[in-house]
């Protein structure tokens, strides 16, 4: 076997007694810090392709931000002539990861170095900078970054690629943005990041980073049901480009599918067209050759909001008899909705109190009286909340920031819901449910909540009728209507928020309204442009 292909199979095994051990310590650390390593086969991929980017007579210095146990670095010394292999540096900010590679890679020219790559200091002579940068870096969500840090990372990223990122950014954007002080002048760089980035808002600034400082090549993304990584829910992608600035008549390539080097479709596209498309992942999908521009949208007729987040459901959401036991006031309780994998029915009637008629029955406590008053007028409930506060439920983020701490956010119900993630196979499946709700009943965030605007919801209260009428027409959204505005992760979890819902194209509903019978709308343009908010 030849030499290298030894130490990949030694790294492979060090890669996994790593990830084993820091898995029982604490299962979700690896999560927390985004460690994910690379699959050899995609590795050798991502390697291969960007031989095909690097002219042969190029000597090449290498960079990896985020080397853990050196998955790229083990590709390019399979790939490239060694010949052609000038340097290769590599960050780990892991001493665990950084002291078995040091010790695997000592016997080749790696410069592993044990430090966060978001410190370090970039050289400043452009032969020392990388020409070839390949990297897989953190995916760390923002809230798992510290007010500090991030204050940090966004001085960074200003400070290297003059981008302002988002304050909901995760780590992996800082990556990409902060190594441009590194890249050498038209430097081939190869990022393995969350293909999330294409749709999201926080994505916004990394796409007009990638379109404006640097030529994008080719983005690949791979289908989110053949996940790339056993051990993290995301989607994929592929980020390639050079480190010049693109030319007026700029074209990028979008793969997706299969592999990086065989993909089940391809497309080329203007960067002008480029940076007029809100979502990059509907550029290769076969409903976004030719977009159709919706007169409305669902945000036209509906305000779309998340359902409450109690901050503690295990404490204010309760089943009858959890209330029956502590005797609690029957004025403080509302009823709520059960997860949806407890609806048999996308259908909710209510009862004649207009509580919903579920298998499931839970009541929401939520209660605007004082400490004092609650101890003073109601001694059951004052007991109850007593024993959330020495569960230390009063301290929890979302309770601390209400005041009384119990007091729950104003969301009554609403006639229309929409599941916010689901998963979907087959032609006719769909991962989202709309579901009509009869009853008063509130719900979590995990629905979204439709409430018709004013003049929409005058004609529901006139009209019996429209109510079923609106449900079918909204259920019968087609399917790549909302996946298209939602996004996808690895093993094809669909998620949707709700500007997202709101952007969904709502032509039927308008055609529906424009053909009613009711009189304040037939024939009546002004009531139209007031309820479509034209």
């Amino acid at each position: 076997m030849p030499q290298y292909d030894i130490l990949e199979e030694a790294r492979l095994s060090i890669q996994h007694e790593l990830d084993t051990a820091k898995d029982n310590k604490d299962k979700d650390e690896r999560n927390r810090l985004g460690q994910f390593a690379t699959p050899t086969n995609l590795a050798m991929q991502i390697l291969q392709y960007a031989r095909t980017l690097i002219p042969p007579n190029d000597a090449i210095n290498f960079l990896d931000p985020a080397f853990g146990t050196g998955s790229f670095y083990s590709a390019l010394l399979r790939v490239f002539p060694h010949d052609q292999i000038r340097s290769a540096l590599g960050y780990e900010i892991d001493p665990l990861y950084a002291e078995q590679a040091r010790a695997l890679w000592a016997g080749t020219l790696l410069d592993l170095r044990l430090e966060d790559f978001t410190r370090a200091i970039p050289p400043t002579a452009s032969d020392q900078k990388a020409n070839l940068l390949i990297c897989n870096p953190p995916y760390v969500r923002h809230h798992h970054l510290s007010p500090e840090y991030k204050a940090h990372l966004k001085r960074q990223a200003m400070r290297a690629a003059r981008t302002t990122l988002n304050g909901l950014t995760g780590l992996y954007c800082y990556f990409l943005t902060i190594s441009h002080s590194w890249l050498a002048p038209d430097a081939i760089a190869g990022w393995l990041i969350p293909s999330e980035f294409m749709d999201v808002n926080y994505g916004r600034q990394v796409k007009d980073y990638l379109l404006s400082q640097v030529s994008l090549l080719r983005i690949h993304r791979f289908d989110p049901h053949d996940a790339q990584f056993d051990d993290a829910i995301v989607s994929s992608a592929v980020v390639w480009f050079k480190n010049a600035k693109p030319l007026p008549t700029h074209t990028v390539q979008f793969t997706f599918g299969g592999s990086l080097t065989h993909p089940q479709r391809a497309t080329t596209i203007r960067t002008d067209l480029l940076s007029a498309t809100h979502k990059w992942t509907s550029i290769t999908t076969a409903k976004a050759s030719a977009p159709s521009v919706p007169s409305i949208r669902l945000s036209n007729l509906f305000d779309i909001k998340r359902g409450l987040a109690t901050g503690a459901n295990e404490f204010f959401i309760l089943p009858p008899q959890k209330v029956f036991d502590w005797q609690l006031p029957r004025e403080f309780l509302v009823p709520i909705l059960p997860s949806p994998r407890y609806l048999t029915s996308d259908r909710i009637e209510a009862d004649p109190t207009g509580d919903p008629i579920v298998d499931r029955r839970l009541y929401l406590l939520t209660c605007s009286l004082t400490e004092r008053q609650v101890r003073e007028q109601h001694p059951a409930l004052w007991h109850y909340l007593e024993h959330g506060r020495r569960l230390n439920l009063h301290q929890r983020y979302l309770c601390h920031n209400r005041s009384p701490w119990y007091l729950q956010e104003n969301r009554p119900a609403s006639p229309f819901l929409c599941t916010y993630m689901g998963r979907g196979s087959g032609p006719s499946a769909t991962p989202f449910r709309v579901i009509l709700n009869r009853s008063r009943a509130t719900a979590t965030n995990v629905y979204l909540m439709l409430y018709p605007k004013a003049p929409l919801q005058q004609i529901l209260q006139r009209n019996t009728s429209a109510l079923d009428q609106l449900w079918t027409l909204l259920s019968d959204i087609p399917i790549h209507m909302l996946t298209a505005e939602g996004r996808i992760y690895g093993g094809g979890l669909h998620k949707i928020e709700p500007k997202e819902l709101g952007n969904v194209p709502a032509d039927a509903i308008a055609t529906w309204l424009e053909q009613s019978p009711d009189p304040l709308i037939l024939h009546d343009r002004e009531r139209m442009v007031q309820l479509t908010l034209f």
